[in-house]
């Protein structure tokens, strides 16, 4: 079959569409985004009439994925790893549903928080949900692995979690395609009940779910994904999950590994193995990306186990990413120091591009908040969390999506006041209209400056589902129209601007919204080069 040199991430977004599926439902986040992408820039996507439009957030992406399983198709959604928290709702009730067609929900976890507010790993919201899940150590393995769930997915009849991480998600290798499967056809489920999530019925399927695990980890042990290698050296035995599995391997290059190592891809645990890795060795070290998922399993809540080490040993560090070195050090093998860095390189902290809308609107906000006070600027995620650093230092907060809003809310009801959301318009559809609700609800003294640069920008340019629409969405939520101001963040109106933002900040008492609105430089770049 025909080779393919790809990212992680398109690796498995090629093996799902090669596997039959009919529709991919995403909310763009680093280091996941490029899955979607590479859907909607597939010629073969188009052809097959495979929906691939970006969704408001990842609850409703879960939940649309679920939709389109209950008719009997395949598919899949993709998210970050704090996406998974916004998605949790329908992920874990769908284990209790079941599924119809197969339903695949890939998830890239961000290890040392490259652009990310955690470092959480996502094999325990798998755990939690009592479903299967997959952790690809290479890319040919994230396009194997689409097949492999699919098809766990169906046969089980529940969803299947594939687990990234960044560095497999942004690195290229070739993969071998397969053979590519036909799509399923519509078919509505047998027993549309189990859909139904009373008590009564969710009590049966829950009972089901618990009965199928035994299945489950009977399908790690006997998967080819998961695999133990003997060793002549058993004074030392390796457990190595997804990527890790590679930086233990590539310690040793032709001579191959002395050590004993059994390589975990799919869970649950694969019992058996592990059990003949600890009989059979002295002493045994867990390399995974992550957290300490399997090693906590393996020591037990009195961490009574002294032949395991690892990231809860301090064999291998408690944070971040692992790499060859410190695997190698943690094997007790010769490292090379790394080389100092050339004093020709120079940090390079992150900023806003040049010719942001966002910097004209900062120096707006700043000039009226000075006649307060700083600490009373929430703000969001996105590239205008770049405010928090020089020059600007204009805002306070930045905790989670939609965070902003509802942070300025419970300040001004303990009496902070003026309190200000910055929100952007993609995070402001994503998660920032139910928290304006309960302002309006109140008449909450907040106002919410809302950057609308007519795109998701921090990850690349992608569709804003409110584009346009920004005032009606809030007219439509209840924010007084005449307290629904907009202007144009340039350098020529700041005065006019300041004027705006003074009125609604200072000298207004209640519930309003400043909507700011010019088109990202990089977007428009990239249409002007177009044309």
């Amino acid at each position: 079959m025909s080779q393919l040199l790809l990212l992680g991430d398109e690796a498995l977004a090629q093996g799902a569409l090669d596997a039959g599926m009919s529709g991919c439902y995403a909310y763009p986040g680093t280091p996941s985004t490029e899955i979607m992408e590479y859907i909607q820039a597939s010629d073969e996507a188009r052809e097959r009439g495979v929906h691939a439009d970006w969704s408001a957030n990842e609850k409703c992406a879960m939940e649309e994925s679920i939709g389109m399983s209950y008719a009997g198709k395949r598919t899949m959604v993709c998210m970050k790893h704090v996406g998974l928290n916004v998605a949790a709702d329908g992920f874990v009730n769908a284990a209790i549903t079941g599924v119809g067609g197969g339903l695949v929900v890939a998830v890239a976890d961000d290890p040392s928080m490259h652009s990310s507010q955690n470092e959480q790993d996502s094999r325990f919201y798998a755990q939690f949900a009592q479903i299967p899940s997959f952790e690809p150590s290479s890319q040919q393995e994230a396009y194997d692995m689409a097949f492999a769930a699919m098809d766990l997915s169906e046969e089980l009849r529940t969803p299947v979690l594939i687990r990234l991480t960044t560095r497999l998600s942004h690195s290229r290798a070739n993969i071998t395609r397969a053979e590519v499967r036909p799509e399923n056809e519509v078919c509505l489920p047998a027993d549309p009940r189990r859909f139904v999530l009373l008590p009564s019925i969710a009590k049966t399927n829950f009972d089901g779910l618990v009965a199928r695990q035994p299945q489950f980890v009977a399908r790690s042990e006997a998967s080819s994904f998961n695999s133990l290698a003997d060793g002549p050296d058993h004074s030392l035995g390796i457990l190595a999950t997804g990527i890790a599995y590679n930086y233990v391997m590539e310690n040793f290059g032709e001579n191959g590994c002395p050590y004993p190592v059994l390589k975990v891809s799919q869970y649950p645990l694969p019992v058996k193995q592990i059990r003949q890795l600890l009989e059979t060795c002295d002493r045994v070290l867990l390399a995974e990306e992550g957290a300490p998922f399997v090693e906590a399993q393996l020591h037990g809540p009195l961490g009574l186990n002294d032949k395991i080490i690892g990231r809860m040993t301090g064999a291998l560090p408690r944070t971040g990413e692992l790499n060859p070195r410190l695997v190698a050090k943690a094997m007790g093998l010769e490292t090379t120091t790394a080389a100092p860095l050339s004093e020709l390189a120079r940090p390079r902290p992150p900023r806003l591009c040049a010719g942001c809308s966002h910097i004209d609107s900062y120096h707006a906000l700043n000039e009226v908040m000075a006649e307060v006070g700083k600490g009373r600027v929430f703000s969001d995620i996105g590239c205008y969390t770049l405010g928090a650093l020089p020059p600007f230092e204009a805002i306070s907060s930045c905790v989670d999506m939609g965070a902003s809003i509802s942070m300025a809310k419970g300040a001004a009801d303990a009496g902070l006041g003026p309190s200000v959301a910055v929100i952007g318009d993609s995070t402001f559809t994503h998660s920032g209209m139910t928290p304006l609700l309960d302002c309006v609800w109140e008449n909450s003294n907040v106002t919410v400056f809302l950057l609308d640069n007519g795109t998701t920008g921090m990850t690349g340019g992608q569709d804003s589902l409110g584009t346009g629409r920004m005032a009606e969405i809030c007219e439509g939520i209840g924010v007084p129209k005449e307290h629904i101001r907009e202007f144009v963040p340039l350098k020529k109106n700041h005065a006019e601007n300041v004027r705006i933002l003074r009125e609604e900040i200072i000298e207004y008492q209640g519930l309003s919204v400043v909507i700011a609105f010019r088109e990202c430089v990089q977007t428009l770049r990239r249409k002007k080069k177009k044309s």
